[in-house]
């Protein structure tokens, strides 16, 4: 007998929302001429992601294991997931509408391959737009999937758009290209790694399932060995998109590479949702095999931890620094996952909020320090930049203040309760590699503070772009949130405790 798939589409409307407003750019970029074109597309991602954020609040204490057939699991931990994707995704939608990087290049020689490009496709690459909403799709499937399948599907929506928009930069389009292509090629085996282990898993289990999958786990007289080789797959997979050490070779190059409002926003979305699904998989499928894997989790924690921050102690490329510091937060909140505890979940969650809108606040003002040819990264130019613009030197300093665990900053409530947790599930060696971590993170932090604040310009230094309205109310809000978070940090800690549930 045929039985009637059940499909909520009131709970699944989020996605859907998102996924219409992405085809609608489509259709814009086909039929609507140059000349509006890009005003038009901004104006459809922006209320699409607003629709889907005010969504997400709307059905925020619905509890459905079977959204979609059991492949979709809505609860209280996924729809924080999704709201955090959305509201990054707002500001980092106002950093892609201005950064100069689509935009034609202005001083193209006449004649040139630049100057021709410029003319064929007006004022912006407005196709980043639509591929923009189809990742932001994906990043809303990945932590509510509740098969592997689903999984899988999530995973390629989210990473085939951003392997294109890394590769769209104008300007230094070797680097971009270059980047892409990096992304791309180590992605593929990424995904073939994930593919490989659920065949596994499904070969152990008889089924994709995560519910089914933790059952068999904690069946009797099971034999594992299935279970470790797709377990270890799955994991490389989801590891190379969080860029933890040594799946993390891809992360200097890319954030380096693609065009600054996109690296922030695959560094703020990307590690939301990969994460998201991290925990759902560790928590739901394998949790009967903690004693595992969890020696395995803590040691690549560790060595992303230390590697992250010994490594970003040596560069001198302001975007290469924030890389190797994003690969030093994925150690930090790998820590929660072994951790494997509520408290752990609840920390989990706060800290990608921290993190998320510090990391788009800091690649927003990257986007600011240029020079006459663009944008300027090496941090030996960033010398004095205070002298010139105070308020950009200063909320740079508080992000990276942030990332530094200081306190009266988010970041530091974020590092707290995510080694609070790890401590009360017993793993103090994890939390004192981490606070060790955080030391010789803290001092390449504030070395750039010191160029920015203590060194005196010279000729070379770059100067401050006079930021547009948009980039203005986008940096303010990282800069808000981070500072009132590490004030208040019980305006979202109460909110995402009572919010972190997990359907098994």
């Amino acid at each position: 007998m045929f039985n009637t798939p059940i499909i909520d589409y009131n709970l699944l409307a989020p996605i859907l929302i998102v996924l219409g407003g992405a085809l609608l750019g489509v259709l814009v970029e086909a039929f609507i001429g140059k000349t509006h074109r890009a005003r038009i597309q901004i104006t459809i991602a922006m209320i699409t992601v607003v629709i889907a954020f005010a969504w997400v609040i709307k059905i925020h204490k619905a509890l459905s294991p079977v959204a979609a057939v059991a492949s979709v699991s809505i609860d209280g931990m996924g729809l924080v997931l999704q709201g955090t994707v959305l509201a990054l995704a707002f500001v980092a939608l106002m950093f892609i509408a201005q950064d100069n990087h689509f935009a034609p290049v202005a001083a193209a020689l006449p004649g040139s391959e630049e100057e021709a490009e410029a003319t064929v496709s007006g004022t912006q690459m407005t196709e980043v737009y639509p591929l923009v909403l189809f990742a932001i799709s994906g990043m809303m499937l990945f932590p509510i999937a509740h098969d592997l399948i689903t999984l899988f599907v999530g995973l390629e929506v989210l990473s085939l758009p951003l392997y294109i928009i890394t590769g769209l930069a104008r300007r230094r389009r070797i680097l971009s290209q270059e980047a892409a292509l990096k992304y791309f090629l180590l992605g593929a085996y990424s995904s073939a790694f994930f593919v490989f282990g659920g065949a596994f898993l499904y070969g152990y289990s008889g089924s994709l399932s995560l519910a089914t999958i933790r059952q068999t786990t904690i069946t009797p007289g099971s034999n594992h060995i299935f279970l470790f080789i797709g377990m270890i797959f799955v994991t490389v997979g989801l590891l190379f998109k969080v860029g933890a050490v040594p799946f993390h070779a891809w992360t200097p190059d890319v954030y380096q590479g693609a065009p600054t409002a996109i690296t922030g926003f695959m560094a703020a979305c990307t590690k939301v949702a990969a994460f998201g699904a991290l925990l759902r998989i560790y928590f739901v499928g394998f949790s009967g095999v903690a004693n595992d894997w969890k020696p395995i989790l803590t040691t690549i924690a560790i060595i992303t931890m230390v590697g992250g921050s010994i490594a970003a102690i040596a560069q001198k490329d302001v975007k290469r620094t924030l890389a190797y510091s994003s690969i030093t937060h994925a150690g930090f909140l790998l820590v929660g996952i072994v951790a494997l505890n509520r408290a752990g979940l609840t920390a989990m969650l706060f800290y990608l909020v921290a993190y998320g809108f510090a990391t788009l606040g800091a690649f927003g003002v990257v986007t600011l320090v240029q020079d006459s040819s663009g944008e300027v990264s090496d941090l030996n130019r960033w010398a004095g930049l205070a002298k010139k613009s105070p308020w950009v030197a200063t909320a740079f300093s508080l992000f990276l203040l942030s990332f530094g665990g200081i306190p009266l900053t988010a970041g530091f409530i974020a590092k707290f309760s995510i080694f609070t947790a790890a401590y009360a599930s017993g793993n103090i060696a994890i939390v004192v590699v981490g606070v060790i971590s955080s030391a010789i993170a803290l001092f390449f932090y504030l070395r750039v503070v010191l160029t920015l604040f203590f060194k005196e310009p010279t000729a070379e230094s770059a100067t401050v772009a006079v930021p547009s309205l948009m980039m203005k109310i986008g940096i303010g809000i990282a800069f808000a949130i981070t500072l009132v978070l590490g004030v208040y940090p019980n305006l979202l800690f109460n909110l995402v405790q009572s919010l972190s549930n997990l359907l098994v």
